[in-house]
């Protein structure tokens, strides 16, 4: 476990929408640090104030004065005000403070040309999942950092679900495959509940059937150590109902419009990090 790596830090979150939420909410949860160690600052008054009575955390409008005493700061804002936030608290970082940025499509060198020399950026890329703890983090490890630093974002990644290493040239495709992945799995939800309702099961218990099969085959893989094709073998008897039915996800191409969905989703991250 990672979560002494971040023993005695304050950690401030720059903007307190949903996925800085989530991550505060795990942190807290799971006793990594005090609520007192924690802070955030948002622009809207309703959302500080919901902040507040929610995790009991300081949440203030002032970013200069939300950094000031901070050890780690998480970068959430859109990407379209990110360069106002960084000329606002740019100046004021350095050596000491060690930044993790979630704003999706935003290079770690775009970050560092934004702040003082010496500050320390890691790059995320986090998923929606992580709002009920079951999310997974792309950590860009390669960007001059130190192990260190590297274990202070796994510590607080992890409160939210699982952690992986990946190269930062690699997150436009973290970004189409886990990152908008969470939307295709929906889609399986609902096509496959609309199955069962076609065939007879009332929409309730078709959706809850669903992603129940879908959670747990996921929880199943996780924990056979398996892979998938063994496990799908497993389900499939010779001239079976599976049988039948994967001839028809063949058929109808499901294999290739899944890969064909992470292709277009990486590229379409690419051109917006460029814009």
């Amino acid at each position: 476990m990672t979560e002494n790596a971040i023993s005695g830090k304050k950690v401030a979150f720059i903007g307190a929408g949903n996925m800085a939420e989530a991550l505060i909410k795990g942190l807290i949860d799971s006793r990594v640090i005090a609520a007192d160690q924690i802070s955030a600052s948002d622009i809207l008054e309703n959302r500080r104030q919901y902040i507040l009575k929610t995790h009991g955390i300081r949440c203030v409008e002032d970013n200069l004065q939300l950094v000031a005493d901070a050890d780690v700061i998480v970068l959430a804002v859109k990407p379209q005000v990110l360069q106002m936030v960084l000329a606002e608290v740019g100046p004021v970082l350095g050596a000491s403070k060690l930044v993790l940025s979630i704003v999706a499509g935003v290079a770690v060198k775009t970050i560092l040309s934004g702040v003082k020399e010496g500050t320390r950026v890691i790059r995320t890329i986090p998923n929606t999942p992580a709002m009920v703890m079951e999310g997974i983090t792309g950590i860009a490890t390669d960007g001059g950092v130190s192990k260190e630093d590297v274990k202070i974002a796994e510590a607080i990644f992890s409160t939210v679900g699982k952690t992986v290493p990946i190269e930062e040239k690699l997150m436009d495709a973290a970004t189409g495959l886990s990152a908008s992945g969470p939307a295709y799995i929906f889609v399986m939800i609902e096509a496959l509940a609309d199955g069962g309702v076609r065939m007879g099961i009332p929409r309730q218990t078709a959706l809850t059937m669903a992603a129940q099969t879908i959670l747990g085959s996921a929880k199943l893989y996780f924990e056979s150590g398996k892979h998938p094709g063994e496990l799908k073998d497993m389900v499939t008897s010779p001239g079976g109902t599976t049988s039948a039915g994967l001839h028809k996800l063949e058929a109808g191409g499901l294999r290739a419009a899944l890969i064909n969905a992470v292709q277009a989703a990486t590229l379409r991250s690419e051109e917006l990090g460029k814009s």
